[in-house]
């Protein structure tokens, strides 16, 4: 059975009550700590994270939860999130958080924010290379955008491109890089053997 740190950050198990909860048992999922895992065929994922009313102060990786459709983190004494913690977390559609936060990413990167004084409910993450109907101007030509989260995108090269900004084109160089590569590092092994070995001779 999987265990991930992320699921027992707090005491207690997922309860069905809870918008996590009901989530969880409309796809049957299965319940472990305050995770919610959904299997798809040989594979297992966190889809749903109930962090609420845990008293936490701080929350600073959730990487094991990427996989996340839902987090609730409502009902916490948390001053501030970084969006830095939701960095690749391209499942997640509905957060809630404590009312005194904001969305990460911004409002822009949802398509619907909500508060009651209690929860702020972000839901439907926007995909951030096409915000505002527009591609990413954030990626350099002879490139694709990804979206990595609310309000991130990743830049990948296309075709036979690579390097810096994705500028050289061609295959990448493998055979030479690693060639002068090995070669200086054997060359420069040999020579500190050699001259240590001499050392040694005459001490």
């Amino acid at each position: 059975m999987l265990r991930a740190k992320v699921c027992h950050l707090c005491v207690g198990s997922l309860q069905n009550g809870t918008a996590v909860g009901y989530f969880c048992a409309s796809l049957s999922g299965r319940v472990e700590g305050r995770c919610c895992w959904r299997q798809q065929g040989e594979r297992a994922s966190i889809v749903g994270l109930d962090l609420s009313n845990c008293s936490l102060r701080h929350i600073e990786d959730l990487q094991e939860a990427s996989t996340a459709v839902m987090i609730d983190l409502s009902s916490n004494p948390v001053i501030n999130i970084s969006d830095s913690v939701f960095q690749g977390f391209i499942e997640l559609h509905y957060l809630r958080l404590p009312s005194t936060l904001q969305c990460p990413g911004g409002n822009a990167s949802w398509e619907k924010v909500t508060s009651d004084g209690v929860v702020c409910l972000c839901e439907e993450q926007k995909d951030a290379c096409h915000q505002d109907g527009n591609m990413s101007w954030n990626c350099p030509e002879n490139s694709l955008c990804a979206p990595d989260g609310p309000g991130f995108t990743q830049c990948s090269c296309t075709g036979e491109y690579h390097g810096y900004k994705c500028l050289r084109e061609g295959q990448f160089p493998t055979g030479l890089v690693f060639g002068i590569l090995g070669s200086s590092t054997f060359l420069a092994s040999a020579l500190l053997w050699y001259t240590q070995r001499r050392k040694a001779k005459f001490t």
